[in-house]
């Protein structure tokens, strides 16, 4: 589901300085940010909360600058993919593990509540292997809900490039989960 544009006497408070209606402002995006940096941080809680927090106080730091050219939502998550950039930047020069998706166990064609919840861990392991870019558009349009344009908007880039990251991102999950869930992989083709 699409985020919701804040109402533009209620941006225009929180501009004016209004902390009531920054507080609505965060109780209506906090949420769907944290989601969508958790899901970039590969599941690091206290580093996307972290994160999150950053990224609303940079947002608190600069409203009053926001000239409503684009959206709220767009240009929420343009600070968070800046802010997000620098911290995996940072962290890519560290060592990190890898996620080995062939350790995951046979997940295929069942309905227990265990494999089904080992079948989306699956899924997210698959995401979290993914480049950054790749991630990031894939994130905005699946979890969050942004429209490609508005993705365009949010990683500067062009409508093309957006097309290309969330194709190329759902190829590469679809590709990674037919190691570890061969029904979910790449269709093959039916034979008569």
């Amino acid at each position: 589901m699409p985020l919701i544009q804040p109402h533009p006497v209620l941006l225009r408070r929180a501009q004016a300085g209004d902390e009531r209606a920054f507080a609505q402002l965060v109780e209506q995006y906090q949420a769907p940010l944290f989601s969508y940096i958790l899901r970039i941080v590969n599941g690091d809680r206290a580093l996307a909360e972290d994160l999150c927090q950053d990224v609303l106080l940079r947002v608190y730091q600069n409203l009053a600058g926001f000239s409503l050219r684009s959206s709220f939502t767009t240009w929420l998550f343009q600070v968070a993919k800046h802010r997000v950039y620098d911290e995996v930047r940072a962290r890519d020069r560290r060592v990190r593990p890898t996620v080995d998706l062939d350790a995951c166990p046979w997940l295929a064609g069942t309905t227990e509540p265990e494999r089904q919840v080992e079948e989306m861990a699956a899924v997210w392991a698959a995401i979290a292997a993914l480049p950054v870019d790749l991630k990031m558009a894939l994130l905005l349009r699946d979890v969050v809900g942004l429209s490609y344009l508005e993705i365009a908007d949010v990683l500067d880039v062009t409508l093309a490039t957006v097309k290309w990251r969330i194709y190329r991102g759902r190829e590469d999950v679809q590709a990674a989960l037919g190691d570890v869930l061969p029904s979910r992989g790449t269709a093959t083709p039916a034979t008569a």
